[in-house]
């Protein structure tokens, strides 16, 4: 009886606001996509970065500061949250750098958790839309099972609902596939921003060891 009642509803809804869902996802996730390639110009640092901070170091913290304040990148963030507070000593400059790395992290990573389930996820929604225009397609078929004749037209008819059906499945690959390669890029972006960030954070510890030093 459960059953029946369900069957009845799915076929009621039929299959085509689940391609309206997957529409609506796509659009939204085509918008994360083109924000994140924006956001990611905005704070993209120059390649000599490295050593302007170095020439700025020998030269003072002041200066460091003014050098790093005109970016707002991850690299440039992470550093000058340490060359603010260079008078507190390397060990303590290091893990200040480790906490803004990990805020930063969090600015970059926004919205790719969205991508990253769209990815996931659409090919089951699309599914979903491709069983329920099945389940329509036999339910089509067993009332014409019932009557005397199934003539040609029936039949191409149920066919046709069934090819309708799998288009579900075929528009949840086309929105999540995208939406992985998209993920796969920009995580692959941020790495790179860590990576430059350790890069300048490193070389930020071995000047002030240096100072300490002499």
């Amino acid at each position: 009886m459960l059953i029946d009642t369900l069957a009845r509803v799915l076929d009621t809804l039929g299959a085509e606001w689940i391609l309206f869902l997957l529409l609506f996802l796509s659009v939204l996730s085509i918008a994360i996509v083109i924000e994140r390639i924006l956001f990611l110009q905005r704070n993209k640092v120059p390649a000599d970065l490295q050593t302007q901070l170095l020439r700025a170091l020998d030269k003072g913290p002041k200066e460091a500061v003014a050098v790093l304040e005109g970016h707002k990148g991850m690299e440039a963030q992470v550093v000058l949250a340490g060359v603010r507070e260079m008078h507190r000593g390397a060990p303590a400059v290091e893990e200040l750098m480790a906490a803004q790395e990990a805020l930063e992290k969090q600015r970059y990573d926004r919205f790719l958790g969205f991508l990253g389930s769209l990815g996931a996820n659409a090919p089951f929604i699309g599914l979903l839309g491709t069983v329920i225009g099945i389940m329509g397609a036999f339910a089509d078929l067993q009332m014409s099972m019932g009557e005397v004749s199934a003539d040609a037209n029936r039949t191409q008819a149920i066919m046709g609902s069934i090819s309708e059906a799998l288009v579900a499945t075929a528009v949840g690959l086309i929105v999540a596939i995208p939406a992985v390669w998209a993920f796969n890029q920009f995580k692959g972006a941020i790495k790179g921003c860590q990576a430059r960030s350790a890069a300048l954070a490193s070389v930020l510890l071995a000047h002030l060891k240096s100072e300490q030093g002499q």
